[in-house]
């Protein structure tokens, strides 16, 4: 598990802001909004990623049969708070073995979510034909939200990408065949607001998708 904050672009190391730079630096992407070291599965954890999130921190609630929450990860300083945030779960996959979905909110640039899809970020937009119906809906924070394929992701990988309260919503999910968990209408809850609750939440071992790639 990594130690220090890294480049949610590209998993690069960055630099603190200095003398010479007011935010976090990468060599390859310029200023971004840093990757905190990923947390192991927890409520404590979460909970503290919840609290400082300035973008949902979304969940599958309820899990659906079989999954449990498998590790958190935000992009953001103390000073900016989260400004992405991941959920990973892992289940039993809807045509057998095992499912993993990746579920990131993130503003306008910030990267993480196309690292996660295994393109060119840093956003869907030019992935998308937002023309066509769209590929799947989900329930955001009780609001239905459209879900459209995001195109040239690799094919071990089903990822659809949207909108929802304003923001980026990407959903990624391994193998490609999992991708029909997206089809049933999930209902996704803002842990930001999910009080008591939270405490109930199933917890299994850390997922290895949330680390993303190895880093340069």
């Amino acid at each position: 598990m990594r130690g220090e904050p890294s480049c949610p672009k590209c998993g690069g190391r960055v630099r603190a802001p200095g003398l010479f730079a007011d935010s976090w630096q990468c060599a390859a992407h310029g200023a971004v909004h840093p990757l905190q070291p990923v947390l192991p599965p927890g409520v404590e954890g979460l909970n503290a990623v919840a609290a400082r999130a300035r973008v949902p921190v979304w969940m599958p609630w309820p899990l659906p049969v079989g999954w449990l929450f498998t590790g958190v990860a935000t992009a953001g300083d103390d000073r900016s708070g989260g400004r992405a945030t991941a959920v990973a779960c892992t289940g039993p996959g809807p045509v057998g073995g095992l499912g993993e979905l990746l579920l990131v909110a993130e503003e306008l640039g910030v990267g993480l979510g196309a690292r996660y899809a295994g393109i060119d970020g840093p956003d869907p937009g030019p992935y998308l034909d937002v023309s066509a119906p769209p590929h799947a809906k989900v329930v955001a924070a009780g609001r239905p939200t459209p879900l459209w394929h995001v195109t040239g992701a690799p094919d071990d990988r089903a990822v659809f990408a949207g909108e929802a309260r304003g923001l980026w919503l990407w959903a990624v999910v391994w193998p490609g065949q999992s991708g029909l968990l997206m089809y049933d209408e999930l209902v996704l809850t803002d842990l930001r607001d999910a009080g008591a609750e939270i405490e109930l939440l199933p917890c299994g071992a850390l997922s290895p998708r949330i680390l993303g790639p190895a880093r340069p």
